[in-house]
């Protein structure tokens, strides 16, 4: 008898490859049509939690946004990130994502201007827009409402983490109530605005069953779309100096590929999984070096989900 493959063996329902959780490969393909690429973009804007409305420097772990906003336009921006997509695939259509910093925070008008030119860009499909829970003004939500009447919208809201304990270690800003309340914002706006939501493994202080308990409270919000990443340690933060100090442990590979399947398995099946890990392009990442295998650390995931004979979902309960 013909033995199975490890496709043909898979019981998850939204993938067509031995991927035991749903990709953002296998969303679009099956939304669009075939490859669409994420083009990340800075529009410019700040953050309260370092202008000082709430906070100053940000986040432990948080740089400055991604400088492409300097002396570059949204369109040159695009246009350089479109080519060296195409030399990789040939995607069908893009999502402009305004990524650096808060994507809300802002007058209407900027808004206005920033969500127009974003959804005018060639070959745009949807826009995603990150930004947090506390920048969900009435006008910001009017805006982000209008635009997805034109483009779907997807929101990414950064929680990180649903510990208020771990929240004022990274100094977040705000607590978990709060971030409650911004879901709920966006669940009511209207348009065609559906939510993502980030979380992040390997906080300092949290223990494995701290990054467990943030999956089963995102799961109860059932979000489109979950990012869920590595912390990276990177120069000229925070936590970067806390790590030279000794003061921080990064998480090792196999706990972190063991956490994040622990996670899936809590998640809805029908929640998109856009990210699984991520790393820190040039010399600023500090640690954990591991992180730049994005592919190894994928294939990981996919082999403990084999082994477990698991997949995103399975221990999901509404």
């Amino acid at each position: 008898m013909k033995k199975l493959t490890q496709r043909e063996q898979n019981p998850y329902k939204y993938s067509d490859s031995n991927k035991r959780y749903q990709t953002f490969d296998y969303y679009v393909k099956h939304k669009f049509g075939g490859k669409i690429a994420r083009i990340p973009l800075d529009a410019g804007f700040s953050c309260p939690n370092k202008d000082g409305t709430c906070g100053v420097g940000g986040c432990i772990y948080c740089l400055d946004g991604s400088g492409a906003a300097r002396g570059n336009t949204l369109r040159e921006q695009y246009d350089r990130a479109v080519a060296i997509a195409c030399g990789k695939w040939t995607p069908v259509g893009y999502v402009p994502y305004l990524q650096a910093n808060s994507n809300t925070y802002a007058p209407a008008e900027v808004l206005r201007r920033v969500y127009d030119e974003a959804a005018s860009l060639p070959g745009a499909v949807m826009l995603a827009i990150a930004t947090r829970a506390d920048c969900l003004s009435d006008e910001a939500v009017s805006e982000l409402t209008r635009i997805s009447e034109r483009l779907p919208v997807v929101v990414e809201l950064g929680l990180q983490s649903a510990s208020d304990r771990t929240a004022e270690v990274i100094r977040r800003g705000y607590g978990y109530d709060v971030f409650l309340r911004g879901v709920e914002t966006l669940r009511t706006a209207g348009g065609s605005i559906s939510l993502g939501i980030h979380i992040i493994n390997g906080l300092p202080g949290e223990c494995r069953s701290d990054m467990i308990n943030t999956a089963r409270e995102v799961a109860k919000l059932r979000p489109e779309q979950v990012k869920i990443h590595l912390l990276n340690v990177l120069r000229g933060t925070e936590l970067g100096e806390m790590y030279l100090r000794g003061e921080y442990v990064p998480m090792e590979r196999e706990a972190y590929v063991e956490t994040v399947c622990d996670q899936l398995e809590l998640l809805p099946p029908e929640t998109v999984i856009a990210r699984v890990t991520g790393d820190s392009e040039g010399d600023v990442l500090l640690a954990p070096l591991w992180c730049r295998r994005k592919t190894e650390i994928a294939n990981m995931i996919d082999r403990e989900l084999y082994g477990r004979n698991s997949y995103q979902g399975k221990l999901y309960a509404k």
